[in-house]
């Protein structure tokens, strides 16, 4: 059989020292390749650009650590007592220097550098042209992927994130904050452009290489980050560019978007590639991650992460997404080939998120669907990072931003239908905000941020949010606009740089 992207990065990243326990890439700068012993030949290139991508497959990278940002939404709640975690929801700085999300910083400026690597060495190596566009297009997408991650989670209008570019990585001193964040999305966006310029399309990428950035991707990122930016003119551009394309769409059944065979559907836009092979598996763990506490004793998942009812109720009547997204008790649901109902032991809302449960709903599941490792619980369903349905979303925001009520009619109407629901006319700032909600709810999309950028995250989550019984499940939280429209600087860069990377106003 072909190897896929997954096999050749497993066994590619070999370009510095791995660690034997986890078979993680060294990521000082000290052990990565330099000019002098690396960045000869072709494989020397595919190698530096393989080893962007290492960090796919650390726990926090896409799994847990990124998603107790996510976490903090009024979507769902921590679903088990897990303190750490349980003080970044409630914007609590005792979870400043904690471990899930201190790397968070750390591993993209890691993978920039790789990405800068890649983009001052490859030009001057002799080898097959196309390959070297596409894999210098590859990297300007990673620098302008990991910066805008950077960017929305730890800049505002106040301090942006530093920007380490070819020019001056090499510097030992440490590279200070950009003076606001925009400055940083005028330079993920200049990335972002560049990417656009050299990458293929995907269909133009042999099945070994799917799972690697191509040309719509990074359109698609691109009017996200304009989006953010609120630039809504050139965020409709960008999306209006991956929907006329052409070769981008719903699938007819919302449900059938989270299931393995469909990683490469015609709604797959950027993912975090995942597979169960091997001893551990590779990629995100959100799946286990998500699954009930030990698994109703078939597999080890981990409790977190659980709907509320405010999730729930939220969707209107007839809305398949609510049955497609959410287990509740009662529901019938397949597990290890057995027809179950749903109860949870643990749940602290009662509910469970659905939308990733197809790999464990097989007979005998361990190694084909999911990983024989439940401390490492990977699948072989790639978790969808941006999607088509959200490139819909983001240009009907940037019409009725610009052009008021009905403005992104057609494009919020393709979604509602598909979702069972009569199509509407004259649809407003509100009924897009349900839509994204309904239609994102669980994903890396990032309510959270959104309910920051629209505003409207104190309101909400001054409310307590509820479980399936109606009992409150976590108490209000204090949002303060002026200081948790960000999150904290890890204070591990804050002490490597010798005070010269600031922390966040108020933190």
């Amino acid at each position: 059989m072909k190897k896929n992207l997954l096999n050749i990065l497993i066994a590619g990243l070999t370009v510095v020292t791995i660690s034997s326990c986890k078979k993680q890439l060294d990521i000082t700068p000290e052990g990565a390749p330099s000019k002098g012993n690396f960045w000869k030949t072709s494989t020397d290139a595919v190698k530096g650009a393989n080893a962007m991508y290492d960090q796919y497959d650390d726990e926090n990278f896409y799994g847990r650590g990124f998603f107790w940002f996510i976490n903090a939404s009024d979507d769902m709640i921590t679903g088990r007592v897990k303190a750490q975690g349980d003080n970044v929801r409630d914007f609590n700085s005792a979870y400043i220097g904690g471990d899930y999300t201190e790397g968070q910083w750390k591993m993209r400026y890691a993978t920039i550098k790789r990405a800068n690597d890649v983009i001052r060495y490859v030009p001057a190596i002799d080898m097959d042209a196309n390959l070297k566009k596409r894999l210098i297009g590859e990297a300007y997408f990673t620098s302008g992927y990991m910066y805008f991650q950077l960017a929305s989670n730890y800049g505002n209008a106040k301090a942006g994130v530093p920007i380490v570019t070819r020019a001056n990585m090499d510097d030992p001193n440490p590279t200070p904050r950009a003076a606001n964040v925009n400055l940083n999305y005028d330079y993920l966006i200049s990335e972002l452009q560049q990417a656009a310029n050299y990458l293929p399309y995907f269909d133009q990428l042999g099945a070994a290489d799917y799972g690697r950035p191509h040309k719509v991707a990074a359109w698609a990122v691109l009017s996200k980050a304009f989006l953010y930016k609120k630039d809504y003119a050139n965020a409709e551009k960008y999306a209006d560019s991956v929907i006329n394309f052409g070769k981008r769409d719903l699938m007819p059944n919302f449900a059938d978007v989270f299931k393995a065979p469909n990683n490469w559907g015609p709604e797959y836009i950027w993912s975090a590639v995942s597979t169960p092979a091997g001893t551990g598996g590779w990629g995100s763990i959100l799946p286990g991650v998500m699954l009930e506490n030990k698994g109703w004793g078939k597999y080890n998942g981990w409790g977190y992460y659980v709907p509320t009812k405010e999730l729930y109720d939220s969707y209107q009547p007839g809305d398949i997404r609510r049955e497609a997204t959410i287990l509740k008790p009662g529901d019938h649901f397949m597990f290890f080939g057995e027809d179950r109902v749903y109860s949870s032991l643990n749940s602290l809302s009662g509910f469970q998120f659905r939308k990733y449960m197809d790999p464990f709903s097989f007979a005998d599941p361990v190694g084909k669907h999911i990983s024989p490792s439940g401390d490492h619980p990977t699948t072989d369903l790639n978790l969808p990072l941006l999607r088509f349905a959200e490139v819909l979303l983001i240009k009907a925001e940037a019409a009725i931003m610009q052009r008021g009520a009905g403005a992104g009619d057609t494009e919020l109407n393709r979604i509602r239908v598909r979702a069972k629901l009569p199509a509407v006319n004259g649809m407003t700032m509100t009924d897009l905000k349900r839509e994204r909600r309904s239609e994102l709810a669980g994903e890396w999309a990032d309510r959270h941020r959104d309910m920051v950028r629209w505003g409207d995250a104190a309101s909400a989550y001054a409310q307590p949010a509820h479980g399936f019984s109606g009992s409150v499940v976590w108490p209000a939280r204090r949002f303060n606009p002026q200081v948790h429209d960000v999150w904290a600087v890890p204070q591990k860069e804050i002490d490597n740089s010798g005070g010269v990377i600031t922390q966040n106003a108020g933190w």
